[in-house]
């Protein structure tokens, strides 16, 4: 993989989120990605339903504000959702539902296009719904678009860890660097953890993100002048009940717990729960 030239858009929206620093949130943790369609979302919510396995207290956030697809997967038919918060038809609390696997959500309305820019309005808007939740859930997922839009990264600014998510595809590895590279250049952030979906074969995470580091190593330095580390947390292997999972819109930790899959998500939840939360108490 070689240097990617960025965008011409790139930079704009990086400062767009990047204009007003904010302290990222703790116990909140965005799950994002560079590109759409590597399974983020799946691994938003089944992460969550493990966690919550645990006995955590979990709340995801269908931060991706004008595509949501959250209450797709989990097959939820939410009445009240973000957009009305937003424009005060409903209170916080009424928009916040359980969902299947023990934990609870906030869904975002789908296709609104006021939504697709990164407002004011809208950044304080969401910026208010999150401290006002984070003390009331041990942890928080953001479930965030893809890509490096403003909407994105200003969700993804909220979080104190960050994980993207990637598949094996050089496509979604090419998008997942620039999207680290953004968030080491703008953000700051001194490491990424990465989480590679639909792996192969045992060892293909360790080795992208290996592959990967090495190409942060040599184009990306952070402001402490030191390259940005890349985490590996975990693969989840190419497994066919995933899509039957998806296709049923039921969580796969539910529907085959014991699937090559569920029992990688498991084992992710396990590091997460190491790793980011009891490091934070």
């Amino acid at each position: 993989m070689s240097e990617v030239p960025s965008s011409p858009a790139a930079p704009a929206a990086a400062t767009a989120a990047a204009s007003v620093p904010l302290k990222p949130l703790g116990k909140v943790v965005a799950v994002t990605s560079g590109k759409g369609g590597v399974g983020k979302t799946f691994v938003s919510a089944n992460l969550a339903a493990a966690l919550a396995k645990h006995g955590l207290k979990v709340l995801v956030l269908d931060a991706d504000l004008g595509l949501a697809n959250l209450d797709v997967v989990l097959n939820l038919y939410p009445k009240v959702t973000l957009h009305d918060v937003f424009t005060g038809k409903a209170k916080l609390a009424d928009a916040i539902i359980k969902a299947p696997g023990g934990f609870s959500v906030l869904l975002a309305g789908s296709g609104m296009v006021e939504y697709s820019r990164l407002t004011p309005e809208v950044r304080n808007q969401f910026l208010s719904v999150i401290e006002t939740l984070t003390p009331r859930y041990d942890v928080i997922l953001l479930d965030t678009g893809a890509g490096i839009s403003d909407v994105v990264l200003f969700s993804v600014s909220l979080a104190s860890e960050v994980m993207i998510v990637a598949t094996p595809e050089p496509t979604s590895l090419t998008d997942a660097y620039a999207a680290i590279k953004v968030l080491a250049m703008q953000q700051k952030r001194q490491y990424v953890r990465l989480i590679v979906n639909q792996a192969a074969r045992p060892g293909d995470g360790r080795a992208i993100t290996s592959q990967l580091q090495q190409v942060l190593d040599r184009f990306v330095t952070t402001e402490s002048g030191k390259p940005v580390r890349l985490m590996h947390m975990g693969d989840i292997p190419v497994d066919p009940t995933v899509r039957e999972a998806v296709m049923r819109r039921q969580l796969l930790l539910l529907q085959t717990p014991g699937c090559p899959a569920a029992l990688a998500v498991s084992q992710l939840a396990g590091k997460v729960e190491e790793a980011l939360l009891h490091r934070a108490q």
